[in-house]
């Protein structure tokens, strides 16, 4: 699956730091690894599960707990819809772009999870960038994003060939389903002017004029004061 194991004792406990969790919190952990995290926020007291996919990974998770209480589930996290209090993760790369959108539909605190550092670029790129595609949209619109720390590559096994980012998201606004498939299929277009890229998704500029603006320049605030409201009259429709 391509991963890289945080083996970085102080990179745990920092990314912990971040969390601040505190003894009355749910946990949530998406994709344990090897269990460096995990065998910690099985000891915090807090209510706690882990989601981890890959079966040898969760062996090897299962047995570095030994008795510690914890439930380690082999499904897909992101198929859940529970509420949490703090997701604390260090994701595959290849989910990064999946934990976006699903968190943007959480009912939850706080997160603090490790992403590449590319990726965290494209995620808060101001409107009009060249890194701004709909993950940036969707983050932006969804979360209050902040970077809490660097991780260098020796802190993975193997390393990768990137640095990452420990990352903490808060919640903004929820962001539905359809309003996020909507922010996709547009930026499908990101360089269209919006006068012509916005019919063939069914909206309606009436009231609002975009001159000669492009796609790529919609902030998060614009697309959801003209935007959504637009898609939201059509699907009534």
């Amino acid at each position: 699956m391509g991963q890289h194991y945080l083996v970085d004792r102080g990179v745990v406990e920092r990314i912990l730091s971040t969390a601040a969790i505190r003894p009355y919190e749910s946990v949530l952990e998406i994709g344990t690894g090897r269990g460096a995290i995990t065998v910690k926020l099985a000891r915090l007291g807090a209510s706690f599960e882990a989601y981890e996919v890959d079966e040898e990974n969760r062996r090897a998770t299962l047995a570095l707990l030994g008795e510690a209480r914890a439930d380690v589930r082999a499904e897909d996290a992101f198929a859940q819809t529970r509420r949490f209090d703090v997701l604390v993760s260090s994701l595959p790369y290849s989910e990064s772009a999946r934990f976006v959108e699903w968190i943007s539909r959480a009912d939850y605190d706080r997160a603090v999870v490790v992403l590449q550092e590319d990726f965290v670029k494209k995620v808060m790129a101001p409107a009009g960038t060249r890194n701004y595609r709909a993950v940036s949209a969707i983050a932006q619109i969804s979360s209050e994003v902040e970077i809490a720390m660097r991780v260098e590559r020796r802190s993975f096994q193997p390393p990768p060939k990137v640095n990452s980012l420990v990352v903490s998201f808060r919640p903004r606004r929820k962001v539905t389903k359809a309003e996020a498939d909507l922010v996709k299929r547009l930026f499908s277009l990101r360089r269209r002017k919006l006068a012509a890229a916005a019919p063939g998704l069914g909206l309606a500029l009436d009231g609002w004029d975009f001159g000669d603006r492009r796609v790529y320049s919609l902030t998060p605030d614009e697309i959801v004061s003209h935007l959504f409201p637009m898609a939201a009259r059509a699907d009534s429709t």
